[in-house]
């Protein structure tokens, strides 16, 4: 039989041990042989729960874990920890006591309603996976949940729920109208093969966006507060994450908000007022889209309908790193032009200062931003780039839909 006090210590080892996929692999054939019944016991289940557990406590989220895991241990992964995340929930009561964003956590990764108290051999019946197989990939996940690094607390972890949870206001029927005419103009505009139909839907949907902001603006009885500001994880994925996070970036500028970054955990906090966050993740994935279709047409070979002007089929790393650098740079240049017209354009229309309550808001982004990143520090890519990359990407964002032929940003 398996020792069990072996297996725990093991489980709970820190240091990176079990994050060796060498290490992994070799630790998880010695538990094969030494018993065939992956978690017959239940010690890993019961391990990857407490892990699971401490991970919350260092300000991790659920979607967080599934980023990570996807990232950082093993793809295959995943449905063992969403399988972890249900039980979990199940356990803690979650669907009566979470707050409301980490039930909007649990809907997206479709972590199931009823949890399964033996997780580990459940998952391991559902996948198929022989017991090295398993073993492997339970040890690589322990590894990196004994790893997280602590990240700031924006969501109570469940230690700190009470026993019913007091939810989030839920948008209102303005709000979640609108959020749909802009999904929606969205899609379209990333399904359509004729550029032309495309920058007609952006451009609307980002007039939806700005006009939006501004009547909230202006229904605004008061000076905004540290209170009104809201905040958001968003992931991003391999590769070239530094350049997309530069994207990402530029889009929270021109929309007043506020923008932190893991370096090699992919994951960005975004400060900001509610809508103005709802803004950013919309455009940031149409134009990250809008990006890998722009950069796939760069990469065409010469003398194909979609051929880059240097005539030659630039396919390397540092060319496509280039190319989302200076895509960035460019839509950033242009977000920032639309949100300075789209402001004069506002306020001549309704015949309003917007100035003061526009800086009054971002007054409260910036000192929620402060106070939850007291010592965060601004940082530039020193690295060189590819010149023909760079140069392609910033083409490529003239082209890019973000209505700047109208009133868009505010």
């Amino acid at each position: 039989m398996l020792d069990d006090a072996w297996l725990t210590d093991l489980l709970r080892s820190r240091g990176g041990l079990l994050t060796d996929a060498g290490v992994a692999s070799e630790l998880a054939a010695t538990l094969a042989a030494r018993h065939r019944v992956v978690d017959g016991t239940g010690t890993a289940t019961r391990e990857l729960l407490a892990a699971l557990d401490d991970t919350w406590e260092r300000g991790w989220q659920p979607a967080d874990v599934v980023h990570a895991a996807r990232a950082q241990a093993t793809a295959a992964s995943v449905p063992l920890v969403v399988a972890l995340v249900a039980e979990h929930a199940r356990r803690t009561d979650a669907a009566a006591r979470a707050p409301g964003t980490w039930l909007d956590q649990l809907r997206e990764l479709g972590v199931p309603a009823a949890g399964d108290p033996a997780v580990v051999a459940a998952w391991v019946r559902r996948e198929g996976r022989s017991p090295a197989d398993a073993w492997r990939i339970v040890l690589r996940l322990a590894g990196l949940l004994r790893s997280t690094a602590r990240l700031e607390v924006l969501v109570p972890p469940p230690s700190r729920w009470g026993p019913a949870a007091r939810r989030e206001a839920a948008p209102g029927p303005d709000d979640a109208r609108v959020l749909r005419r802009i999904r929606a103009l969205l899609a379209k505009a990333e399904s359509t093969e004729y550029p032309e139909e495309a920058e007609a839907l952006t451009a609307k949907a980002q007039e939806l966006m700005t006009r939006h902001a501004v009547d909230t603006v202006l229904v605004a009885d008061r000076p905004a507060a540290c209170s009104d500001v809201a905040t958001r994880r968003v992931h991003v994925d391999d590769p070239y994450v530094q350049a997309k996070v530069q994207l990402l970036g530029a889009v929270a500028d021109a929309n007043g908000v506020r923008l932190a970054w893991y370096r090699g955990l992919g994951i960005a906090t975004l400060v900001g007022i509610a809508a103005d966050l709802d803004a950013v993740e919309l455009l940031f994935t149409s134009l990250l889209l809008q990006a890998g279709q722009a950069l796939a047409a760069a990469e065409a070979p010469a003398g194909a309908p979609t051929a880059a002007p240097t005539g030659r089929r630039p396919a390397s790393r540092a060319f496509r790193r280039a190319f989302l650098l200076g895509y960035a740079g460019r839509i950033g240049e242009r977000l920032t032009r639309a949100r300075e017209r789209a402001t004069r354009a506002a306020a001549e229309e309704r015949g309003v200062d917007l100035l003061p309550v526009l800086r009054s808001r971002q007054e409260a982004v910036d000192d929620a931003f402060t106070e939850l990143f007291p010592r965060v520090r601004s940082s530039r890519s020193r690295s060189s780039v590819d010149g023909a990359g760079w140069w392609a990407g910033r083409s490529a964002a003239d082209s890019a839909d973000v209505g700047s032929r109208r009133a868009h940003l505010r």
